[in-house]
């Protein structure tokens, strides 16, 4: 079981992937809304694994990941993104994000990608 923090300035994209994350049998320690919440959170809980919107206001999910990336050069993020976000996609990646997902989720992949970054 892995402690996740989920980060999406959707209540809805949060609340369904905590609803698929628990499903899975993972613990949901924290939920961001935005970058500058998700890396203050990071911080403050050290999850195994986060959940990273790329596109959010006030910090997006790349910024965030080079964050908690500067804090913690070991940690876990899988992106989500949208259709049509390739080119930041391949930036995140680049900037050490573990897997991305595309919205909308099914929980298969969900597990693929948590199993393949943990």
């Amino acid at each position: 079981m892995a402690k996740i923090l989920i980060t999406d300035d959707a209540a809805f994209m949060r609340m369904q992937l905590k609803d698929i994350l628990t499903k899975l049998g993972h613990e949901v320690v924290g939920e961001a809304e935005n970058g500058q919440v998700s890396v203050a959170k990071y911080q403050e809980l050290q999850p195994d694994l986060v959940t990273m919107d790329i596109t959010m206001p006030e910090l997006d999910g790349v910024g965030a990941l080079k964050e908690i990336k500067k804090f913690d050069a070991h940690a876990k993020v899988i992106m989500c993104s949208a259709m049509g976000q390739q080119g930041m996609v391949v930036e995140a990646i680049q900037a050490g994000a573990k897997d991305f997902i595309v919205k909308p989720f099914t929980s298969e992949r969900i597990d693929e990608a948590l199993k393949k970054a943990l």
